[in-house]
């Protein structure tokens, strides 16, 4: 049975408008995304069924491009890219809520802020937090893609640094494999910066390693 056919009140489009979003489960806040269902399953089944392959967790869907969210049956070019939109603008919009953070006064904090870009990448990335007596500037990130960062040139990474006039500065990376603990070139880098930051009286507060569900600080391993 299609949703068409099914009572209006139990509808998910009718339903948010009635009730708010709020009221609806995930499958039928996906559903109306998707628009409509096949033969065999409605838009709420099909919904559920991706769901349920990606264990409910949002942070995995989204890593999803449009070429793999085009394998389920149902979901043609246009509703892969209405989903890939959607899923960005979630995380363009957690990526907002973190930039709110005004003053940075923990690693928490700081993976807080870098959650939302890191999370969903199936690659590396390095990134830096510019502070200035603790206040958040900016944040930019200066490589990507490799598993060696300890080849970063510093010269570049500083001068990015001063262009920002910051006085204190976190990194991070992310860790796509899951694995928390750092390698030796993680280490390196970092013992590489902290120094060269004593040089220009900028301090290193922290390198984070951040992985999809969480962090761990290593500053304190050097």
């Amino acid at each position: 049975m299609g949703i068409k056919d099914w009572h209006e009140n139990e509808r998910p489009r009718e339903k948010l408008i009635n009730i708010g979003p709020e009221n609806l489960t995930d499958a039928e806040l996906l559903a109306i995304l998707i628009g409509s269902g096949t033969k065999e399953l409605s838009a709420v089944d099909l919904a559920g069924r991706i769901l349920k392959d990606h264990h409910h967790q949002y942070d995995l869907l989204e890593k999803k491009s449009v070429k793999d969210l085009m394998a389920y049956k149902g979901i043609g070019l246009a509703r892969a890219v209405t989903l890939a939109a959607a899923f960005e603008l979630g995380r363009r919009r957690a990526l907002q809520q973190a930039r709110e953070i005004r003053k940075i006064q923990s690693p928490k904090q700081a993976f807080e802020l870098l959650f939302p870009v890191l999370r969903h990448l199936d690659h590396e990335e390095f990134w830096i937090i510019y502070l200035r007596k603790g206040k958040f500037i900016n944040m930019e990130r200066i490589a990507k893609g490799g598993l060696d960062f300890s080849s970063i040139d510093l010269r570049i990474f500083w001068k990015k640094v001063l262009d920002n006039n910051a006085t204190e500065i976190i990194i991070a990376h992310n860790h796509p494999s899951g694995e928390l603990q750092p390698s030796e070139s993680d280490l390196q880098i970092t013992r590489k910066i902290k120094e060269g930051g004593k040089l220009l009286e900028i301090s290193l507060l922290d390198h984070l390693i951040i992985t999809t569900d969480n962090f761990i600080s290593i500053i304190n391993r050097i």
